[in-house]
C-alpha cells in the first residue's frame, strides 16, 4: 500500500515539474537572425502590428519553433508559433 502511494506522488510530482520548467529553455531572439521563411510568415501574421517578442522553443529533441507576441494597431494582442519552415503552428487571436 504504501509503494503504491509513493509511487502515485512521485509521478505526480514528475508531471507537474515538467510543466512548471517547461518554459525555462526558452530563449528571446532578434527578428533579423531569424530565417528568411521565418521572417516572411511573421511579417505576414503581424499585419502591420508591432512584433513585442519573440522567443525560440525546443520541441521534440531538434525541432525548433518560434513563438511570437504582436500588438496590432487597434491594441490588440495575439501570439502565434511558427517552425523552422516558416509554417503556422498555432494561432492565438482574439
Amino acid at each position: 500500500m504504501k509503494k503504491n502511494l509513493l509511487t502515485v506522488v512521485c509521478v505526480t510530482a514528475l508531471l507537474f515539474s515538467t510543466t512548471i520548467f517547461a518554459g525555462l529553455l526558452d530563449k528571446k531572439v532578434e527578428f533579423s537572425s531569424l530565417p528568411a521563411k521565418v521572417q516572411e510568415t511573421i511579417k505576414q501574421q503581424a499585419e502591420g502590428g508591432k512584433i513585442e517578442s519573440i522567443e525560440q522553443e525546443k520541441m521534440k529533441k531538434e525541432v525548433i519553433v518560434y513563438e511570437v507576441e504582436v500588438k496590432r494597431p487597434d491594441g490588440k494582442e495575439y501570439e502565434f508559433k511558427v517552425d523552422e519552415n516558416g509554417v503556422i503552428l498555432e494561432l492565438e487571436k482574439d
